[in-house]
């Protein structure tokens, strides 16, 4: 399984953390069409080492290619977002629940510890933001579920496309303080060991996350 926290040993790996980065955090816009040419300016780069990073990120759901159109960024979509959350729902709850049964001590230690990081940014920023990896609560979560095969289907399948739409849709305005506080009740659920009202704070948590940001998509009535 790969760690999204490791250090990048290749050229390769560094361009293609940093576009990754970069199509989540929307500095390269959902949609827009990927030039090897522009990009292997950008980052100082070969164009093959640019063609390299664009098939891991396919692989990461987050690009797609089109029939005489080429790499883009996926879109986001008020469509696409009820399908991967309901994916999501399903998954991360049952992550959730394997959670509260194979989380030693010391793990959930630090994920009240991480949360209580996350409460100051909440309180100092009135944002949400988290970066990928360790310092991520749902992450922390899916590894501690310890089961490989869910691990590789959210953290090597569809977690860069959740964080676009987590990053770029849902990390600010009221549902911050109202996401935080359902993070307390679903760790509070963990360290009860108590895996069927984890699991449910946990697809509650998500269903409340689409409903938030589906209404950030739906057009304006005008």
């Amino acid at each position: 399984m790969q760690n999204l926290t490791e250090q990048p040993i290749t050229a390769a790996d560094k361009t293609f953390f940093q576009l990754r980065k970069d199509i989540v955090e929307g500095v390269v816009l959902a949609g827009s069409k990927l030039s090897e040419t522009e990009l292997s300016t950008k980052y100082g780069v070969s164009r093959a080492v640019v063609r390299e990073a664009i098939n891991r990120l396919e692989a990461c759901h987050i690009v797609e290619r089109k029939a005489n159109v080429g790499a883009r960024v996926v879109s986001l979509s008020a469509e696409g977002l009820v399908d991967l959350y309901q994916v999501r729902e399903s998954l991360e709850g049952m992550a959730a629940r394997l959670a509260a049964q194979n989380m030693t001590d010391d793990e959930i230690a630090d994920l009240n510890g991480l949360l209580n990081v996350h409460s100051q940014d909440v309180k100092n920023h009135g944002s949400y933001y988290q970066e990928a990896g360790d310092v991520d609560f749902h992450y922390r979560i899916i590894l501690g579920s310890k089961n490989n095969h869910l691990i590789a289907m959210l953290v090597n399948g569809i977690y860069h496309l959740v964080r676009m739409y987590r990053v770029q849709l849902g990390m600010s305005g009221p549902r911050v303080s109202t996401a935080f506080d359902e993070h307390k009740h679903i760790v509070q659920a963990i360290s009860n060991r108590d895996g069927e009202l984890a699991e449910m704070l946990m697809r509650r948590h998500i269903l409340y996350s689409k409903n938030n940001i589906q209404r950030k998509l739906a057009p304006e009535q005008g």
